[in-house]
């Protein structure tokens, strides 16, 4: 009856109440349900493997549960269900984008952790199946802008908009929404080091949601108006809620990790809210922990193919820096 009179209350008032409801939803969830999803996971053996060149430092961790992200999908689903608008398609897109995306990452992670294939789905299977449902989110929200809205690539520093034709748009938005996918994937290799900046770029895009929707705000910064945009700041704020939830137990020393399942979808929900807002270049300003880490595999790949040297002792970044003697 709480919940009832709380969701009343906040629909017929501001969003942000809304988003505020969402959040703090997400987050009890996330604690509530989190000892027992932990407890599931290590009777089912699901542990994390370790890799042998790695920091010995990591040794520890192998046997951890892992897949914990599937609470967060859980606690972000449940959250945004609550507190959304039912009619509001761009939510219901955000949603179906991260659960395609969690599908792909359980899919690999069980795969690898439970029927002990090393290499999961393949590298190419998983990046088609990411690239077909990176394709259909962000058609969708350009069949989703009204007519004669602009859409393009917003430049935040120049107050200026960069007009796309609709193949440009969607390539670009399939790259990022891709691309910060594997990102996060990347980057989810320490206690908290993914859940974190997740959290963080969240909320940032939650703001940044309600701002482009504005016509008072969008103008004041020279930012083409994004009409219903605003609503995706609750999935954002209940996105928030869940990772600080999740990080509670995959703080340092990490009793759970999130998986493919959990970094696949979460990477892939902020690509797509950033290009529904058209804020892909903030972005990848503010994800900087995880272009730092995209940037170094792909240095450390390229350079030891063109060379056949590294140039750091481990990739992605974290490692290198474990390797040279830094305590997690």
């Amino acid at each position: 009856m709480l919940l009832l009179w709380l969701k009343v209350y906040a629909q017929s008032g501001s969003f942000a109440w809304r988003a505020l409801f969402a959040l703090l939803t997400a987050f009890a969830v996330g604690i509530a349900f989190g000892p027992a999803m932990i407890r599931r996971l290590s009777a089912r053996l699901i542990g994390q493997t370790v890799r042998e060149e790695g920091p010995q430092s990591h040794y520890q961790k192998a046997g951890t549960p892992t897949m914990g992200g599937a609470l967060i999908l859980i606690a972000i689903s449940v959250s945004t269900l609550v507190w959304m608008r039912l009619d509001d398609a761009r939510t219901w897109i955000a949603l179906s984008t991260l659960w395609a995306f969690g599908l792909i990452g359980w899919v690999d992670d069980y795969r690898k952790l439970l029927l002990k294939h090393p290499r999961g789905i393949g590298a190419r299977a998983k990046f088609l199946a990411q690239l077909a449902a990176s394709l259909a989110a962000v058609v969708a929200v350009w069949r989703l802008a009204p007519q004669g809205s602009a859409m393009g690539l917003y430049l935040p520093f120049v107050a200026r908009t960069v007009p796309l034709g609709a193949a440009a748009f969607v390539i670009l938005g399939v790259l990022v929404v891709t691309g910060t996918s594997n990102a996060v994937n990347l980057t989810d290799g320490l206690d908290g080091l993914a859940a974190f900046p997740t959290a963080l770029v969240a909320l940032a895009l939650a703001v940044l949601a309600c701002v482009v929707a504005d016509p008072r705000w969008a103008l004041a910064i020279g930012h083409p108006l994004v009409p219903g945009a605003r609503d995706l700041a609750v999935i954002c704020a209940a996105t928030a809620g869940a990772t600080l939830g999740f990080l509670w137990f995959n703080s340092h020393p990490a009793q759970v990790f999130m998986g493919d399942v959990g970094a696949l979808a979460l990477g892939a929900l902020l690509g797509f809210v950033a290009v529904a807002i058209r804020e892909e270049i903030l972005l990848f300003l503010m994800g900087g922990v995880f272009v730092a880490e995209t940037v170094s595999v792909m240095l450390q790949v390229g350079s030891f193919k063109l060379t056949g040297r590294r140039v750091f002792r481990m990739a992605p970044l974290h490692p290198h820096f474990e390797l040279q003697g830094w305590p997690e």
